[in-house]
């Protein structure tokens, strides 16, 4: 019944949320309803996005998922940022983070191409 399961870019995505999970339970507590939440949410939200598209009955509905799910990716890319600047992320994790985003959103583009394109 679920095939998003069987995908690639999918399982990366849950490994993705799991890093930033990883990753933020250093960050202050009082910042566990600010950033640390939003980017939690935001690396939810990719793997969320790619099984909501894989339901739809059209290809073109299934890609704007995956543009969705792009975005969250670069929600988190930025968040990141903000966390390394102000001194939540260290220089090694976020490039951990900024590698695995840099791999998944490949993923997501190879999936996205795949999809338009019928195969």
């Amino acid at each position: 019944m679920f095939n998003f399961d069987k995908l690639e870019a999918w399982r990366k995505a849950i490994a993705f949320a799991d890093l930033v999970y990883k990753t933020t339970r250093s960050f202050p507590d009082d910042e566990r309803f600010g950033l640390t939440n939003q980017m939690r949410r935001a690396a939810v939200s990719v793997s969320s996005n790619i099984a909501e598209g894989s339901a739809r009955n059209s290809k073109n509905d299934y890609a704007r998922f995956l543009e969705i799910a792009a975005g969250s990716l670069f929600e988190v890319v930025s968040q990141s940022f903000v966390g390394r600047h102000q001194g939540f992320l260290s220089e090694t994790d976020f490039t951990k983070l900024y590698v695995a985003a840099e791999e998944q959103g490949r993923m997501l583009s190879g999936l996205r191409r795949a999809v338009l394109e019928g195969s």
